[in-house]
C-alpha cells in the first residue's frame, strides 16, 4: 500500500486530468470484473499510473496471462452496462460497517471483511471526507474522481499481472 506521503490530497485528486480520470475509472471496471469472476478477491488500491491503471488484489486463484481473455470479456460486459459512477459521502462508522460486512471493493456482501479497506479507513485522517463510489453492483472506498459512466471506458487491454 502507498505510504502516507504518497497519498494524493483530495484537492490533487480533483485536479486529475481527463486521462487520469479515465484510467482510474478503468481500474474500477477491472476490479468489478475480477470480483465477479473471483468473489473472494480482496482489493487494496487502484490508482491511475503513467502507463495505464492497475488494482492491487489478493485472491486464492493466481491470475496468469491465461486469465486475461476472461477478465477482458467481463470488463467489456461492465462497459456495456454503461453504469454511472455514483459518489456517496458516508460517515467513518458507516464506511467501517460496510468494510467489515465485506461490501467494499465487492459486488455484494461477503462472509469476510474487506480487509484492505479496513486498513485504508484506519489510515484516513479524522478530518478527511470519506466517499464510496459505486458503478452498478460494485462499491468501493474511493475519493475519485471518475468519468461519468462505465461506458466511457471502451479502450483498454489487460497486459500484465
Amino acid at each position: 500500500m502507498a505510504d502516507e506521503k504518497d497519498r494524493k490530497t483530495l484537492e490533487e485528486r480533483h485536479q486529475m486530468s481527463d486521462l487520469e480520470r479515465l484510467r482510474h475509472s478503468c481500474a474500477h471496471v477491472l476490479a468489478t470484473a475480477v470480483s465477479r469472476i473471483w468473489p473472494d478477491a480482496q482489493f487494496a488500491a487502484g490508482p491511475p499510473v503513467e502507463g495505464g491503471f492497475y488494482y492491487d488484489v489478493d485472491l486464492k486463484h493466481r491470475i496468469s496471462p491465461d486469465d486475461f481473455p476472461q477478465i477482458e470479456a467481463e470488463m467489456k460486459k461492465v462497459v456495456k452496462e454503461n453504469s454511472s459512477f455514483e459518489r456517496m459521502v458516508v460517515s467513518r462508522d458507516e464506511a467501517m460497517s460496510l468494510a467489515k460486512a465485506g461490501r467494499l471493493a465487492a459486488v455484494s456482501e461477503r462472509e469476510v471483511e474487506s480487509v484492505f479497506k479496513v486498513d485504508l479507513l484506519n489510515d484516513i485522517p479524522e478530518d478527511e471526507e470519506i466517499s464510496i463510489f459505486k458503478n452498478g453492483d460494485f462499491w468501493d472506498l474511493c475519493a475519485g474522481p471518475h468519468v461519468g459512466r462505465t461506458g466511457n471506458c471502451k479502450a483498454f487491454k489487460v497486459m500484465s499481472v
